[in-house]
């Protein structure tokens, strides 16, 4: 049972836009904002596919000034943020324009926090002894490249400390962005593995936040429609990324997912994907896939009602099924999902048996375990970490 004398809220400092060519209506969105000069803050991939050049492209046919940050790495480290907030400072920027995946709309998010606050961001981490945000960012528009994260829409930024090998949080209303514009149209050159791993990334923040200790029904509404999204179009969009439709409504998807945070957290596969992304190169999206159904396994005795609920938006059909067998269904739904899309094991991401007693010992110490709904040991992380490997 949820503890009902808590007092709960959510908040959605975000303005949310989508359409088909919702690009082009950049420059007048940051007018509104206030923006005349932004950093848009990117990386190398979304370069390279081109996508950039169709956000740049009204920037320059309306005459707004912009500085390009395109040097964001995955899992942004503490000297990533550093670099893109002096150019931001030198350049006397006003505002920022995040284009890609989840890595380039938290770095965007921690540079408005240094650029806010005066302070690097790591003082602003999320944990005991350090400090809370007190500012609001400046103006920050967020364009997502996939359909994953929802950074765009969630109170967060996840960042690497290089040198404790660990990927902090940074979260509160006053780091969230100002404008998501969703354009799915940038997500139709994504090749499919990047698709599929996003995709599970998107099912897993509303599986985990629906069934977590935090839930409430605001947070409950928009979970079940993402993982009927995902459930409905994930395959086609991995299998045809040209399907609009599909293209779409993953988009939406992973928007929904992400506002299925809430102002809480999640649950034990983000304690233990943002533990592997510290400490190993690896993709989140794919390393979230890789786990969420050993974790389905393990948690779904805690919440066995909200599981056969999963089920359902999954469109299981569940009727004459017990609530255990139901529960159970939407863990094999899930499984059956991630083969179909080609979601690797653990080992295939260069993750080892000999690692395991490490990433079970840092996962167990992450703050997202907090909110599983089923206990969690060690041991019993470790357990997990195995049936993944």
């Amino acid at each position: 049972m949820k503890d009902l004398n808590k007092l709960h809220y959510f908040e959605v400092p975000t303005i949310m836009k989508h359409a088909l060519g919702a690009v082009n209506h950049l420059p007048n969105e940051l007018a509104g904002l206030g923006v005349k000069k932004p950093l848009v803050v990117t990386d190398q991939g979304v370069v390279k596919a081109g996508l950039l050049d169709a956000v740049l492209k009204p920037l320059k046919d309306a005459n707004t000034s912009y500085v390009l940050y395109d040097q964001v790495v995955f899992n942004p480290p503490l000297a990533t943020v550093a670099a893109g907030t002096e150019l931001y400072r030198k350049n006397d920027c006003d505002g920022l324009v995040a284009v890609g995946g989840g890595s380039s709309m938290d770095c965007a998010k921690a540079i408005g926090v240094e650029i806010a606050h005066g302070e690097p961001v790591l003082e602003y981490e999320c944990a005991e002894g350090k400090k809370e945000l007190s500012k609001r960012i400046p103006p920050l528009a967020c364009i997502p490249t996939t359909a994953g994260t929802g950074s765009e829409v969630t109170l967060w930024a996840v960042i690497t400390d290089p040198v404790r090998e660990y990927k902090f949080n940074v979260g509160g209303p006053l780091i969230a962005a100002h404008l998501a514009l969703v354009d799915p149209l940038l997500h139709l050159s994504l090749p499919a593995e990047i698709t599929a791993g996003t995709g599970m990334d998107a099912l897993c923040h509303a599986i985990e936040c629906y069934t977590c200790a935090y839930a409430q029904p605001a947070t409950d509404a928009v979970a079940l429609l993402a993982i009927e999204y995902a459930g409905k179009y994930l395959r086609r969009a991995v299998a045809y990324g040209q399907d609009l439709e599909a293209r779409y409504y993953m988009a939406m998807c992973a928007m929904l997912a992400g506002l299925s945070y809430g102002a809480e957290s999640a649950g034990a596969v983000h304690a233990m994907t943002q533990t592997m992304g510290g400490i190993f190169p690896v993709h989140h999206g794919i390393a979230v896939g890789s786990t969420l159904v050993p974790v389905m396994e393990y948690n779904w005795m805690g919440e066995p009602a909200k599981y056969a609920r999963i089920a359902l938006a999954l469109g299981v059909p569940t009727y004459g099924m017990s609530e255990r067998e139901a529960a159970l269904a939407a863990v094999e739904d899930v499984r059956e999902l991630a083969g179909d899309i080609g979601i690797p094991r653990l080992s295939a991401l260069g993750i080892k048996e000999s690692d395991i007693p490490r990433l079970a010992r840092e996962a167990f110490n992450d703050p997202q375990t907090i909110g599983n709904p089923r206990d969690l040991t060690v041991e019993a992380y470790e357990q997990i970490y195995r049936r993944a490997l």
